[in-house]
């Protein structure tokens, strides 16, 4: 059974880089006639941009609480 992709499905696999060689070319092609993909491409770059630069840190009460857990268990050393 043939699985037809979206243009947005295939927006993902493309930046994701999990396109062959062969349909990355012809998306590309795609990008370069249809201007709201290439603004949607545009724009998920940038987004994915932004995602890299997000520091993310637990809280401090859910360390605690792994902390407390790890205590509890004899885990605190490993």
């Amino acid at each position: 059974m043939t699985k037809y992709f979206t243009p947005s499905e295939q927006l993902i696999q493309y930046v994701y880089q999990e396109m062959s060689e062969m349909e990355s070319i012809a998306f590309e092609q795609i990008l370069q006639k249809d201007e709201c993909l290439l603004q949607e491409y545009l724009d998920t770059l940038d987004m994915l941009g932004r995602l890299n630069e997000v520091v993310m840190e637990p809280s401090e009460k859910t360390v605690e609480s792994i902390l407390k857990k790890a205590r509890s268990s004899g885990l605190e050393k490993v």
